[in-house]
């Protein structure tokens, strides 16, 4: 029975043993009501019935007829099967690269309906247990360099729990299928036998530029772009090959070898004189850029200071920041931090025009 209605302050009696009754004490918590559990027929009380103002037996409760009986003389009383295993499912949910806005209603919905919530490291998105009330939060989320639960892990938690007869959701940031291991889990997902859908988030690879003024794609200047990991550097083919396919170049999770992709890239032929932008903190009150050339980049990064998590840009698009930097509300006067400095001045440097 999937509760809907506002039942927000209505005293909620749940009858039924304990385990399964508490997928359905979620949905009822969900739904607003004040909610209390009686595991057994002798739990059902003359006082709990006396607040009572609804009665729900959850399986063998319903055929346990002096609790029904004292229940029935008090307030309405329903039923419900126990949950069925089989209808257990998961939900991977792109949570976008930053700020509870900008996740879907699909994937804030899909939070509200989750038993258990398995969390990446993520940028704010406000309080997972508000977003998903009465869920077990588990953090599985992976820093560089440290994966406190393997992915073989992450899988089998997903999997057990969702064969166990709940609903799981796999939160992840940016979209569940960019650099976010989304293929694997549906995978296990399909082949365990469950029901398994893909909510989309986001992409950093896109939404990060984009909150810099810096389109991926610009009529007549680029119509392609390329969104590659950084997690390792580039051996020359790959270098090779991305810089001879002209476009947008988007590296993620780069900065840890900022160094070593841009001297791959410039050896294989892409100019030093290529703009190239780094967006830190994307969608964070700290969001901060360094605009600059391929081969001015890693300096400019390292005389800031800039860290992960950013998202690099190498291209003409990053000219078009330009637009962005002459904005109505943009700042443009001594209140602007170092970075703000450096893209600017690095602006004009690049003779950017509109």
């Amino acid at each position: 029975m999937l509760i809907e209605t506002d039942l927000r302050g209505l005293s909620v009696l749940v009858v039924g043993p304990p385990g399964p009754t508490s997928a359905v004490v979620r949905r009822y918590e969900r739904a607003g009501a004040v909610v209390t559990v009686a595991a057994s027929a002798d739990g059902v009380t003359p006082e709990l019935c006396e607040s009572a103002r609804l009665g729900v037996l959850v399986g063998p409760a319903a055929t346990w007829a002096v609790a029904r009986s004292a229940l029935a003389e008090r307030c309405p009383v329903v039923t419900e099967p126990l949950p069925d295993a089989s209808r257990g499912r998961v939900v991977l949910v792109g949570a976008g690269p930053g700020g509870l806005e900008l996740m879907t209603l699909a994937g804030i919905r899909a939070l509200a309906e989750a038993d258990v919530v398995l969390t990446d490291r993520l940028a704010e998105v406000g309080d997972i247990a508000t977003l998903a009330p009465g869920a077990d939060v588990i953090d599985v989320g992976k820093r560089p360099g440290h994966h406190a639960v393997p992915q073989d892990e992450i899988e089998r938690l997903m999997v057990g729990r969702a064969l166990a007869g709940l609903t799981v959701v796999r939160l992840k940031g940016g979209d569940p299928y960019v650099f976010g291991r989304g293929g694997e889990e549906v995978a296990a997902a399909v082949e365990a036998g469950l029901p398994v859908t893909v909510v989309p988030g986001v992409s950093s690879a896109v939404g990060v530029p984009g909150s810099a003024g810096i389109p991926v794609t610009h009529r007549g200047v680029s119509h392609v772009f390329t969104v590659v990991s950084g997690h390792v550097p580039l051996d020359p083919q790959q270098a090779q090959a991305l810089a001879g396919l002209g476009g947008t170049v988007v590296i993620l999770m780069g900065m840890h070898n900022l160094v070593p992709l841009t001297t791959a890239l410039m050896g294989a032929g892409l100019a030093g004189s290529t703009p190239a932008a780094i967006v830190e903190r994307g969608f964070s009150p700290d969001q901060r850029s360094i605009v600059g050339t391929l081969g001015t980049l890693s300096d400019l990064a390292a005389r800031a200071g800039a860290s992960s998590p950013s998202v690099i840009v190498l291209g003409e698009v990053v000219r078009q920041s330009a637009v962005w930097a002459r904005r109505t509300g943009a700042v443009r006067d001594g209140s602007a931090d170092l970075l703000d400095r450096i893209a600017l001045d690095a602006l004009d440097a690049l003779d950017v025009v509109a």
